[in-house]
């Protein structure tokens, strides 16, 4: 069962991300023709590439060409989601385009908070739509917390005690090429998580055994957190962001575990120790 019109192409956001990236590929295995939407327009997994910039609305119109489908995200790095995803939502709305948008888990709990905005346009839209609601990325550990492993053997962030069921982003890839090439999941929200919830010690200690030396947690306050991002060169602002996000972590809010991934793609999700054995030379490095 299918809506797709076999002429149209998937335009794919943020395609050079750790989401993008695999979902282009994952599209492309199953014969789908894709956009692939950047800062620089380069193809990108053998994807025809198209610039595209957010805030920019005179780059939507040559990326939306040609779609009847597109994956809607906020790279890393952005904070004002509704001022830069709404207008996106209504170019897609316009040409009536499928929309798969991804937020993030929690976003449901407050009609006011801004990515739940977002949501709330797309849902009024008047278009078919699925929203994917992703936990924490397990790839964070690589991509944001690894530089405090090398230099302090240990995660220091400000989680508490609280878990949270990681999520592996090849997972939220594949449920969105499922979402993007069927219609059986139309009108629904999906909260994506991993198959367990772990503490940052729990994923500490695994992490040790593929590293090979013993890797801690600290947890910290927000400030020393942010001190620690914008050392490493993440701007103020997406620093605080993400300081700010860890609230819900600590409040228990993101250790909830739903076989959402399994829905979409028919497969179990991918658990830390399994991503961090893949990813085992890289966590070496």
């Amino acid at each position: 069962m299918s809506d797709k019109n076999p002429t149209g192409k998937i335009l794919v956001l943020g395609a050079s991300g750790h989401v993008g990236r695999p979902l282009v590929k994952a599209l492309r295995t199953k014969g789908e023709a894709v956009k692939a939407a950047s800062r620089g327009g380069q193809p990108i997994e053998g994807a025809e590439g198209v610039a595209f910039e957010f805030g920019r609305p005179e780059t939507f119109a040559a990326a939306f060409e040609g779609v009847d489908r597109a994956y809607v995200m906020l790279p890393g790095g952005y904070v004002n989601s509704r001022e830069l995803l709404t207008p996106v939502i209504e170019a897609a709305a316009a040409r009536k385009v499928k929309v798969v948008l991804q937020t993030a888990i929690g976003v449901d709990a407050d009609d006011s908070i801004p990515y739940r905005q977002v949501e709330l346009a797309l849902i009024g839209a008047g278009v078919p739509y699925v929203i994917l609601r992703p936990n924490w990325f397990t790839d964070n550990f690589l991509n944001f917390w690894k530089p405090g492993i090398d230099h302090a053997g240990a995660l220091a962030v400000p989680a508490g005690e609280g878990k949270s069921s990681f999520v592996d982003a090849r997972d939220i890839a594949a449920s969105a090429a499922a979402a993007l090439t069927s219609d059986r999941f139309d009108g629904r929200a999906f909260n994506l998580t991993g198959p367990q919830a772990l503490g940052y010690g729990e994923a500490a200690e695994i992490l040790s055994g593929i590293i090979g030396r013993k890797v801690g947690y600290t947890p910290i306050d927000d400030e020393t957190f942010v001190g620690i991002l914008t050392g490493a060169g993440v701007s103020e602002d997406y620093a605080r962001f993400l300081a700010m996000i860890f609230h819900p972590v600590r409040e228990g809010w993101t250790a909830g575990v739903t076989d959402a991934v399994e829905t979409l793609t028919g497969h179990a999700p991918i658990s830390v120790a399994q991503w961090a054995q893949d990813n085992a030379a890289a966590l070496r490095a």
